[in-house]
């Protein structure tokens, strides 16, 4: 008896716990079934750079190799999103996710890696449940695992298992969670500057201290996403300051430094400063923005105000690097929201209609979930959305796969308990329960079916459960579909291990192989230069290599004239392209040979 009453009290968390596990057992698949049969390789540059890092951090401690042929081909030899100084590679990308996977591959197994992000998506998944169900009730948290498990770019970047995106979600809503708990463990004390500690107290804090580091842990793996993520969390501490005393706030601060610290570190080792990076143009508008906030204070400080405007203009520009372009910004998001996800978009917009006519029944916590969301979307849209990103090569219109669904995942997460919302309104129009949680009590409309011989809460749960499926199949038929989808990526996986199989068996350990695209096939086997032969300055770069090691270019197959026409061409630098073997998948292996 007291196993069912434990049942029935905790079901809610025991589907929950299964529906993550069924996630993560998904992805564990799908990841297996995508790298079997050959070496771990990744279908993007970002991926196959972290995963190469995470895994020399976890065997060497180190985010960093030299190589000595740099220091006389001016730095060109490496894959994309690595960069080299002076003979030293290292990363271009945020540094949180080799050092976190790393650090965890060092304790356990690097076979580990490719799993990581799937088993932080299934803890995500358990952790938005608890999130949602502080904020919006049982129900709507119970509606929003199961939307949050089948939303497309949720699942796709957990088995496309090295971009930053996952991690930094999954440590925000944990982040996030935590402090919601601190921020209902009232102290003994209730004074908002309060130094004595009791023993509820210490227990008081600790919520604190580890939203802080989860938050931490965020920001360590995506930097960039502080530019929206600080305006929402101080949105939701106006909402709830008299919940955080001086002493938990500072916890909570010191706790985030600390967790973010190890980035500050490795950024004086490899970049030269603690606020330096890997990408070139996010260091210019870091030093540009600090040198024109340190101008603007000055100004207005001996009363030059009419310069004012001026400086804000160009801390505009440099925060937005990638331009502002309202008007770019809606059309993106009209193509990776409005059209990418209408069976969400639609319910999104009639469930905050609904949200709205009962903003008299809002709590505290509405509030402050809703001004963080809407200004977080904003700041996401125009910053992302200004620039146009289109990752999937040779593939026309958007995909699952192009960056917006991945730096928008913030902005669609928080449309799930309003797209829940929406589901537990809708059916319980049909059918009202007996009882159900304060967002759906309110305004309860009239019932229009009645079935003497079914309950109300079955027929809610059935009508539940259709919308559910519903969303799981067309948000499959994204997952798995051949534009940008998984299939796609499974399609190519034999000819492209079979095109490796070949460049490794036609090339010598020490050579060094030009591509344009198949950097993340060939690295770290063989080592990369990512270009061709339309720079002069690289053309005579390649000619002092080739007195060195061999140098083989790999890339799309010329015919040939086009073959004799570059060969003409590359002449004058002392070398030709001899073909050594054309594959069926298009492209072909050259190899360069002096004529000097």
């Amino acid at each position: 008896m007291a196993v069912i009453n434990w049942f029935k009290k905790y079901w809610q968390e025991i589907c929950v716990t299964l529906l993550a596990v069924g996630f993560f057992v998904a992805a564990v698949f799908l990841i297996n079934a995508e790298q079997a049969g050959g070496p771990i390789k990744w279908e993007s540059p970002d991926e196959t750079a972290n995963y190469y890092f995470s895994k020399l951090y976890s065997e060497t401690g180190q985010l960093s190799y030299f190589e000595k042929l740099n220091l006389s081909a001016s730095d060109i030899i490496h894959p994309r999103s690595v960069r080299s100084d002076d003979g030293q590679v290292k990363p271009v990308s945020f540094l949180g996710l080799p050092l976190i996977y790393g650090f965890l591959a060092k304790l356990f197994s690097p076979t580990i890696l490719p799993y990581l992000t799937a088993f932080l998506g299934a803890l995500g998944i358990f952790f938005f449940y608890l999130l949602v169900r502080k904020i919006f009730g049982r129900a709507n948290a119970f509606l929003c695992a199961f939307l949050l498990a089948s939303f497309p770019p949720y699942f796709y970047y957990s088995v496309r298992a090295f971009f930053h995106n996952i991690p930094f979600v999954v440590f925000l809503i944990v982040g996030l969670y935590f402090l919601v708990l601190a921020g209902e463990k009232k102290s003994l004390k209730r004074k908002f500057i309060s130094w004595k500690l009791s023993h509820d107290s210490w227990r008081n804090l600790f919520f604190p201290a580890i939203g802080g580091v989860m938050i931490g842990l965020a920001l360590l793996t995506r930097a960039s996403e502080a530019l929206w993520l600080i305006p929402a969390l101080l949105i939701v501490w106006v909402f709830n300051f008299k919940k955080f005393s001086l002493l938990k706030v500072l916890i909570f601060i010191i706790f985030v430094f600390l967790a973010f610290s190890p980035q500050l570190y490795w950024n004086k080792v490899l970049y030269g400063g603690f606020f330096q990076g890997g990408y070139a143009e996010m260091n210019q508008s870091i030093n540009s923005i600090a040198s024109t906030s340190s101008g603007l204070a000055k100004n207005i400080s001996q009363g030059r105000v009419s310069l004012v405007p001026e400086y804000f203009k160009q801390i505009k520009d440099n925060i937005f690097h990638f331009g502002f372009h309202p008007k770019g910004a809606w059309n993106n998001f009209k193509l990776y929201f409005v059209n990418m996800f209408p069976w969400l978009f639609w319910p999104l917009l009639l469930g905050s209609i609904l949200f709205l006519m009962n903003i008299r029944n809002w709590k505290r916590g509405h509030w402050a979930f809703l001004l963080a969301w809407v200004i977080s979307g904003i700041i996401l849209v125009l910053y992302y959305g200004s620039w146009n990103f289109h990752d999937s090569v040779g593939i026309a219109g958007p995909t699952l796969g192009d960056s917006y669904t991945r730096y928008w995942l913030p902005l669609y997460l928080g449309a799930l308990p309003i797209i829940s919302f929406f589901i537990l309104r809708f059916t319980g129009a049909l059918f009202i329960s007996e009882k159900e949680d304060f967002l759906i009590k309110i305004n309860k409309p009239k019932r229009f079916f009645s079935f003497n011989f079914l309950t109300k809460n079955f027929l809610l749960n059935i009508f539940r459960a259709i919308f559910i499926i519903f969303i799981f199949y067309f948000s499959a038929t994204l997952i798995f579909g051949a534009q940008g989808g998984l299939a796609s990526s499974f399609s190519n996986r034999q000819t492209s291990l079979n095109e490796y199989q070949d460049i490794l068996n036609l090339t010598p350990e020490n050579s060094v192989i030009i591509t344009r695209y198949q950097d993340k096939l060939i690295f770290p086997e063989r080592k990369v230069i990512v270009g061709a032969f339309d720079d002069p300055i690289l053309n005579n770069l390649y000619a002092r290599l080739l007195k060195e090691v061999p140098l083989y270019y790999y890339n799309f197959s010329f015919n040939n004239k086009d073959l004799e026409y570059i060969n003409k061409k590359l002449l004058s630098f002392g070398f030709k392209l001899e073909l050594v073997k054309k594959s069926s998948s298009g492209f072909a292996l050259y190899k360069l040979i002096s004529v000097l």
